[in-house]
C-alpha cells in the first residue's frame, strides 16, 4: 500500500520526530551533535524554512519546523542524508542510519507553538538526561540568550511579552513548570487539520481495557498498584499501546486510568520502553 503524502502548505507547522535505525544511538557524540545542527543550518539557508526549537539526543531528534514553499519532505530528505553520508563515512559503514518514515505532525501554530517549545526543550529532562532544560545540544539556551541564529526565537518570545528581558524571564518560568499534555494539544490539531486522518473504527477506552484485563485475568486494581512485577507492567504497556491505535484518547487520560506519570505515558507511546515477547503476542493477537 503506498503511503500517505505528507500535508503541504506555506506557513505549516510540524513537529518532527526522527529516530536512530533500530533505536541505534547515531547521535551520540557531541561531535555528532553538532554535525546534525551545522547540517539543519545548512538546509535552513538554500530552503528559507523557520524553525522555533530542537532537540538532540542520543537516538532521536526534535524540531519544530515551519515551511514556506518547500516542502518539509525535500528539507528533512536533505538533512537526513547528508547526516547518513557522513556518519557512515566516519564509522565506515552503510545502510540507514534512521528509521524511514520520520514522524511528522501538522500543528496550529497560533493554538500550540508555546506549549510545543516547552515540551521539546523538556524532553531531555523527562528522559532523566539531564536534571534541567539547560541542555547543550537545545535551542533552550537561545531563548535565553534572546537572540535570532538558527533559531527564531522572537516570534515565541513575543508572545509572552514585548519587552525581551521580561519574556525571557516569563519564558524560563513556563518550560519549568509541570509539563503540558502536549499529546492532546498535538491530536486536536491534527484531527482539525487533516479532516479525520485515522478512518478507523474507534473503540471506548473502557471497554479495551475491560477486554485485555478479561483476556489475562487480571483487575483494574492489581494493573494500578505500585509494582515493577514485569507481567503487570506488560499489561500497562499493552493497554497504552493498543489504546493509540483502537481509542481516541490522551495522554493524560490513560495516565489516570493506569495510575501513572504523564511522562511514562508518552515514553511507551514513543517507543522508549522494550517490548517483551508476551507483549508482542498480545498486540500480534489484537491487530488479526
Amino acid at each position: 500500500m503506498a503511503r500517505k503524502q505528507r500535508i503541504h502548505y506555506s506557513g505549516a507547522l510540524y513537529h518532527v520526530i526522527a529516530r536512530g535505525n533500530n533505536g541505534e544511538y547515531v547521535l551520540k557524540e557531541d561531535e555528532d551533535k553538532k554535525k546534525y545542527i551545522e547540517t539543519i543550518k545548512k538546509y535552513k539557508e538554500r530552503f528559507k524554512f523557520s524553525i522555533y526549537a530542537y532537540c538532540i539526543m542520543d537516538n532521536h531528534i526534535h524540531l519544530l519546523i515551519e515551511v514556506s514553499d518547500t516542502p518539509l519532505s525535500k528539507i528533512m530528505q536533505g538533512i537526513q542524508q547528508v547526516y547518513t553520508q557522513d556518519y557512515n563515512r566516519k564509522n565506515k559503514r552503510t545502510g540507514h542510519v534512521f528509521q524511514q518514515r520520520y514522524k511528522a505532525i501538522v500543528c496550529n501554530k497560533d493554538g500550540y507553538l508555546l506549549h510545543l517549545t516547552k515540551y521539546i526543550h523538556k524532553n531531555p529532562v523527562e528522559a532523566n538526561k539531564t536534571k534541567d532544560v539547560n541542555y547543550e545540544w537545545s535551542s533552550y539556551r537561545e531563548y535565553m540568550r534572546g537572540k535570532n541564529d538558527l533559531i527564531d526565537v522572537n516570534f515565541v518570545l513575543k508572545i509572552l511579552s514585548n519587552n525581551k528581558t521580561k519574556a525571557i524571564e516569563e519564558y524560563k518560568k513556563y518550560v519549568n513548570d509541570e509539563m503540558d499534555d502536549i499529546e492532546q494539544c498535538e491530536y486536536e490539531v491534527k484531527e482539525a487539520q487533516t479532516g479525520n486522518i485515522d478512518r478507523e473504527e474507534k473503540i471506548e477506552l473502557d471497554a479495551l481495557i475491560t477486554e485485555i484485563l478479561e483476556q489475562e485475568k487480571i483487575s483494574l486494581e492489581e494493573i494500578k498498584a505500585r509494582t515493577r512485577q514485569q507481567r503487570i507492567s506488560d499489561i500497562r504497556k499493552i493497554i497504552i499501546l493498543l489504546a493509540i491505535k483502537h481509542c481516541k484518547t490522551t495522554s493524560t487520560e490513560l495516565a489516570k486510568k493506569l495510575n501513572l506519570q504523564v511522562s511514562m505515558v508518552s515514553k511507551i507511546k514513543a517507543g522508549e520502553t522494550m517490548k517483551t515477547k508476551y507483549m508482542e503476542e498480545i498486540i500480534k493477537r489484537w491487530s488479526k
